[in-house]
């Protein structure tokens, strides 16, 4: 009876399974993120802009703006490289080779968390709009 119930599973198994392929290298699942940086750079440029147009315009205050911003661009490096950069400080950034996001973020610190005037939000829009132009 043992021996009956396994030769089902294997049965079941063997005739339900799909056969399993590569994807062609020029499928959306076989391509790495890198592969169409200069879309992905638009999108993210065009958020940051949303974001500074929205702190403009009074819609959004500047901390959160800034706050925004920099997630923002967190969100680009971990769309690009596959690293989660929103979860990272400005030193686990600076540990792992991404030192144009590094840097980046340690100069949006002090609008994040700082207690003293804040930067302008479109000074902050410039350096991440920045950061994301010059990756490669």
């Amino acid at each position: 009876v043992l021996v009956l119930v396994a030769g089902w599973y294997v049965f079941v198994l063997a005739t339900t399974r799909t056969a399993w392929r590569p994807e062609p290298a020029g499928s959306a699942k076989g391509r790495s993120a890198l592969t169409d940086l200069p879309s992905l750079k638009a999108a993210y440029l065009q958020r940051i802009r949303d974001v500074e147009q929205a702190a403009a315009a009074g819609t959004l205050d500047a901390r959160p703006a800034h706050q925004e911003i920099s997630l923002l661009l967190r969100g680009f490096v971990r769309d690009a490289t596959g690293v989660d950069a929103t979860r990272m400080t400005h030193q686990d950034l600076a540990r792992h080779p991404l030192p144009v996001a590094a840097d980046a973020v340690q100069d949006l610190y002090p609008a994040e968390f700082g207690p003293g005037p804040l930067p302008s939000v479109a000074a902050s829009a410039a350096r991440a709009s920045a950061a994301v132009r010059a990756w490669s």
